[in-house]
């Protein structure tokens, strides 16, 4: 699968895609991935650790420029449905501000037929959001200090991302 921007894509009306400032419902996205030709819904939930290499994080912010993203999510739906054609539902929901440790930042979910399927069309979104969404993210450190994450560090290692 390839996402590319060379045309503006519409969401589809059973899928979901939102960017948020308030907290993300797993149970929410849950119900929205949800349909009756469904045999699987896989949920990847991205949850704001405590540690990055050893080094003590209080808290993530996030920052996204909202229409590209929503474009992107967008596009990531589009893709897996080339490639994939008997997937019922997707749902991308993502957050912003600053978010304390546990609290959920990402949440991708996928309804299809079959388990294969939707497992791999999930892992294929989240990593998909990951390298080309417009949503940064800056870790704020026990000691006080903050550090903006890299986007480049993305494309070359999916190690801190």
């Amino acid at each position: 699968m390839t996402t590319t921007l060379a045309s503006a894509v519409k969401p589809r009306a059973e899928d979901s895609f939102a960017i948020s400032f308030a907290p993300l419902s797993v149970e929410e996205i849950y119900a929205k991935s949800d349909d009756p030709a469904n045999g699987a819904v896989v949920m990847m939930s991205g949850v704001v650790r405590n540690q990055t290499d050893g080094k003590p994080v209080i808290a993530l912010e996030y920052q996204a420029y909202e229409p590209m993203a929503l474009r992107i999510f967008y596009q990531i739906a589009a893709d897996i449905r080339l490639s994939t054609s008997d997937v019922n539902r997707v749902v991308i929901h993502h957050r912003t501000g600053r978010l304390q440790v546990g609290e959920i930042s990402v949440l991708v979910a996928v309804g299809c037929p079959h388990r294969s399927e939707a497992f791999e069309a999930c892992q294929y979104a989240i990593d998909t959001l990951k390298h080309q969404a417009p949503i940064w993210k800056k870790e704020h450190w026990e000691d006080g200090s903050s550090t903006w994450v890299s986007i480049g560090a993305c494309e070359t290692s999916a190690e801190n991302c």
